[in-house]
């Protein structure tokens, strides 16, 4: 599909994505806002001109700080949008526009929109859907013969996060303190953590409610969704290995975790499904499904020192993973649980087969047993004080592309 908006050569931001956040307007305050290359389009503006009249929604509807309420519109109208959208600023419908009105009160260059927080999430899970990520910590925590536990194969294995100390991309990190017990101390010490680390994930937006009681099904899931974002579940390894025993972690991880501002819809990413790995043994019948439900989006993580050039570090795929989203929500439901709009479902560190594809620093230095080397000659074993982490992710398909954007955060020293 082609725009009569300059696009550069490998935007994330095509026609074919139209991805939804919340933009900083100058002079509005934060709206409802999409993006073409580097256009940011004002929703709220492009309704008071009237192109989604015939759609029966008014300016008020995009006039919000989150997606929340648009998103609980429902898919019938929310891909009307998108679609609409697509047409205004399709190369085939350049004619028609009142170029200046539009540009001057609803396109607006991304570099001077400030992104804000796009969801107001309720409530968050975090899965552990990766085999490759789960293995290699089972063989460095426990016995390499036995890497996954018994039920690993059997359930997508999930804890309950923290949803308040969710950000967007571009917010600054304390380093957290908390307790640490080293190796050969018989007590633990209180100080910042040594072990500050990112998670390479992904995350679904849930974008229809159920009631208590109700479960969703395997086969009918992705109604549910409404999209993807990328998701750094900051951790802090020395506080996680403490602590995490009964109950699992806790202040090794409700810290921070940091999201993409802009939500990619299932829509976007249609065009990029893969089938998932082979699942043995069988599943249970409630997590059946059927078709490819797996993406294929290409990940990467960088760490840029300050001051420095950034550098590649993990470069993965969401493919990779070997529970889906549509099992993931299934199991999540299949007691009862009730969704919100809003939600977020994050699928767990992405790590491939190889060791440039671990989506950890805990496993890329394999528990700080081989440091990184950075280009500068300097090392990391884990993040440093300064660090920047930067996370990308993209699907590309005959010369399409469909991409998320970046999520990056700067880590500080403890308060």
């Amino acid at each position: 599909m082609k725009s009569w908006l300059s696009i550069e050569p490998n935007s994330d931001f095509t026609l074919d994505n139209i991805p939804f956040g919340i933009g900083n307007i100058p002079g509005s305050g934060p709206r409802i806002c999409s993006r073409i290359g580097d256009a940011i389009i004002d929703l709220e503006a492009f309704a008071r001109l009237g192109y989604f009249d015939d759609l029966g929604l008014k300016d008020s509807v995009f006039a919000q700080p989150v997606l929340n309420s648009f998103i609980a519109l429902g898919k019938s109208i929310t891909c009307k949008v998108r679609k609409r959208i697509q047409e205004c600023f399709s190369a085939v419908n350049q004619g028609g526009h009142d170029f200046p009105v539009l540009h001057e009160i609803a396109l607006h260059k991304a570099s001077v929109i400030e992104m804000l927080m796009p969801l107001q999430v309720g409530n968050y899970t975090d899965f552990y859907s990766s085999i490759e990520h789960a293995t290699n910590v089972g063989i460095m925590f426990r016995d390499p013969a036995n890497a996954l536990l018994p039920n690993w194969r059997h359930i997508p294995v999930a804890y309950h996060g923290r949803a308040s100390s969710i950000v967007v991309s571009e917010t600054e990190i304390h380093r957290p303190k908390g307790q640490i017990k080293p190796a050969d101390a018989d007590t633990p010490l209180f100080g910042p953590t040594m072990q500050l680390d990112f998670e390479l994930e992904t995350a679904f937006v849930i974008g229809r409610e159920t009631r208590l009681g109700e479960s969703i099904s395997a086969l009918n899931a992705e109604e549910y969704i409404f999209g993807m974002v990328l998701f750094n579940d900051l951790s802090a390894r020395d506080f996680q290995s403490w602590e995490y025993v009964p109950l699992g972690p806790f202040l090794s991880k409700n810290f921070a975790s940091v999201i993409s501002p802009w939500v990619v819809t299932l829509d976007a990413l249609e065009h990029y499904r893969v089938p998932g790995p082979v699942q043995e043994p069988e599943v249970l019948d409630y997590l059946k499904t059927k078709g490819d439900l797996n993406y294929d989006i290409n990940l990467e993580v960088l760490i840029q020192p300050d001051g420095k050039p950034e550098f590649a570090v993990c470069r993965s795929n969401f493919r990779y993973l070997y529970w889906n989203m549509s099992q993931q929500l299934a199991h999540h439901t299949v007691n009862g649980c009730n969704m919100r709009v809003g939600d977020l479902c994050a699928s767990g560190t992405i790590s491939g087969s190889g060791p440039g594809s671990y989506g950890s620093m805990l496993e890329l230095s394999w528990r700080g047993t081989k440091p990184v080397i950075l280009p500068d000659g300097s090392e990391r074993k884990f993040i440093n004080d300064a660090d920047t982490i930067i996370m990308r992710g993209y699907c590309q398909k005959n010369n399409v592309r469909v991409g998320f954007g970046e999520v990056k955060t700067k880590i500080l020293p403890a308060l």
